[in-house]
């Protein structure tokens, strides 16, 4: 494995300009055509959609204009996201059911290849985990027949907001398409270190997110999340260490890339695809592929 094998993904926020999570409308400004076009012309072999986004495309070019809107770009990795309140038990889980089958319906159609959850979102109390791997069992299971992984965010602002909670979730769960999704982020702001990831198993190590950050927060942990993430190599991560820790545990599938952050979605929407692009696969130049472990 050397550097020519790195395939990334432009996560939704990465290329969808002006909007951001919790916006008025989350539906990018751009045409998902020219999203595509622009993002196969720069080199990304990934787009992520956000599920209304994506309905929002269905309904305007049909689907099967979208499937060949990413064959005809070279997407090859569509993924999906982000499914929240799966695990409570009111009006909020009956909206979060409806929204994973849609989204089941969509990715059925499309060959998604994961869909992206966060646990707890905005809880401060500990996660109810007997509770949640219950749930995320059931989804996993319904997902498993249409070859999609399940990935776990563990987020600051969430009940599920390290490393150990992530595998507390996810491991022994007998459901082998569920697993956890490393984002650069997460990790510096919640206080872990690339050590940490090594304790994943590599089984369940089945998505990345690569982006940079200040050094100190701005605001709240969610406003920084949301407005002031930095290109990789940009802000005070150490992401070679991170990557590194990645590519040592065995992880081998495309890296997406979530740069949200209002400067960045200001920018001229090629600019700013191959801005990303480019400090991205930067980064790989200072890994050792030959001391990873070997698929």
């Amino acid at each position: 494995m050397d550097i020519s094998d790195i395939e990334l993904c432009a996560s939704y926020w990465t290329i969808a300009g002006n909007t951001f999570p919790g916006a008025p409308s989350e539906v990018s400004p751009f045409p998902l055509r020219e999203r595509a076009e622009i993002a196969g012309r720069v080199g990304w072999r990934g787009m992520g959609l956000v599920h209304a986004d994506l309905a929002a495309s269905i309904a305007q070019e049909g689907i099967d204009t979208v499937r060949s809107l990413f064959a005809d770009n070279g997407i090859r990795h569509v993924e999906l996201e982000f499914l929240v309140d799966w695990h409570l038990d009111d009006a909020k889980r009956v909206a979060s059911d409806t929204t994973f089958s849609e989204m089941l319906d969509i990715a059925s159609r499309l060959e998604v290849s994961k869909i992206k959850l966060g646990a707890g979102l905005f809880e401060d109390a500990a996660p109810d985990l007997p509770r949640m791997r219950d749930a995320i069992a059931r989804i996993g299971e319904r997902a498993a027949p249409l070859g999609i992984d399940i990935v776990v965010e563990f987020l600051p602002f969430a009940s599920v907001n390290s490393i150990d909670r992530a595998l507390a979730l996810t491991q022994n769960l007998g459901v082998e398409n569920v697993g956890i999704l490393v984002d650069t982020w997460h990790v510096q702001r919640g206080g872990m270190h690339a050590n940490d990831i090594r304790a994943i198993p590599p089984a369940l190590l089945k998505a990345v997110e690569l982006n940079d950050a200040d050094l100190d927060v701005v605001d709240s942990l969610f406003n920084d999340s949301t407005h002031h993430r930095r290109l990789c190599g940009e802000g005070a991560i150490d992401l070679h260490a991170q990557i590194q820790a990645i590519l040592d545990v065995g992880y081998r599938g495309y890296w997406g890339v979530e740069v949200i952050s209002a400067e960045h979605r200001r920018l001229p929407l090629e600019q700013a695809a191959r801005r990303a692009f480019d400090t991205t696969m930067a980064q790989f130049e200072h890994v050792r592929f030959s001391d990873a472990i070997a698929a």
